[in-house]
């Protein structure tokens, strides 16, 4: 591990000619972002380390970028090292999450995103971690007991629910995931879409991503039928939607214990506290529907 703050890491790089200043790029919450411009060329670096209680695995990420590059929807990597990876830089807009509901934008999106599970298994190279949700959430559990959470006093119902949950999804799938759709993970250069932040790849199931962008970025009902139609080519059956909206929930179940490990974990400057009350009611409002189905 340096022991370089991270913005002099990123310029301490070996594969540089004549780097100049590394500039703060925001939305990072497991890792440093920065923009160095190289000879003329235009460069993004991302410095984090492994992190195991998140699963992360940086030579994983560096696979993962690499297969998602290679079917044309990820920027080049340039460089890697343990704990950093150098990227082209896409000069493009970051999407928020009003971008992401635009009818126009889901459907490029869908399509996006089924070329990421259908293409790049195609490309990966190696062993391939997967990202099954279910047992995600049950080493959060573990970690969370361990560590003498806050949040100790509802694990047993989280777990309980996702079981049930679990039970819903059924038979599986198992396509190529990217598994964290947030919308400023979406890049858009004026022609077409990018998905970036591949830390959290792994096979899964392709209904983890679904539920994922539509949680994520407020898809109403309307919209996520539109979704489900779209990718699967055809009409959204009971059995569909019921396994969806379970996985739906799994999805935001995991944010929230997502957070609730980061309170404990770790060091970066982010309100993790009100993000961890922000999902858990997007999670219980979620259940509710689920429980209606």
């Amino acid at each position: 591990m340096s022991t370089l703050d991270p913005a002099a890491r990123a310029v301490a790089l070996p594969c540089w000619r004549d780097p100049g200043r590394a500039e703060p790029i925001g939305g990072g919450i497991t890792n440093r972002n920065y923009r160095i411009i190289d000879d003329g060329r235009v460069f993004m670096v991302r410095i984090g380390e492994d992190i195991p209680v998140h699963g992360i695995l940086r030579w994983h990420e560096v696979m993962a970028s690499k297969a998602a590059h290679a079917a044309g929807i990820a920027p080049r990597v340039v460089y890697h090292e343990p704990g950093a990876l150098v990227l082209d830089y896409i000069d493009g807009r970051t999407f928020a999450e009003e971008d992401v509901r635009n009818p126009e934008n889901l459907a490029r999106l869908i399509g996006l995103i089924r070329t990421a599970h259908e293409k790049i298994p195609e490309h990966l190279r190696g062993p391939v971690l997967s990202f099954w949700v279910f047992q995600v959430l049950r080493d959060y559990a573990a970690t969370l007991r361990e560590a003498g959470s806050t949040h100790v006093g509802r694990l047993a119902g989280l777990l309980q629910t996702a079981e049930t949950l679990e039970a819903a999804v059924g038979p599986v799938e198992l396509v190529l995931g990217h598994n964290d759709l947030l919308a400023a993970n979406i890049l858009d250069d004026g022609d077409r879409l990018w998905l970036v932040d591949w830390e959290y790849a792994g096979f899964n199931s392709p209904l983890f991503d679904l539920g994922g962008l539509a949680t994520n970025n407020g898809l109403n009902q309307h919209q996520e039928m539109f979704m489900l139609g779209r990718y699967f080519e055809g009409p959204v059956t009971g059995a569909l939607w019921r396994s969806y909206t379970a996985m739906k929930c799994a999805s935001l179940m995991r944010e929230t214990m997502w957070s609730m490990v980061s309170e404990i974990h770790s060091e970066l400057d982010f309100d993790y506290g009100a993000y961890t009350a922000e999902n858990m009611a997007r999670l219980e409002a979620a259940l509710e529907d689920f429980r209606n189905v």
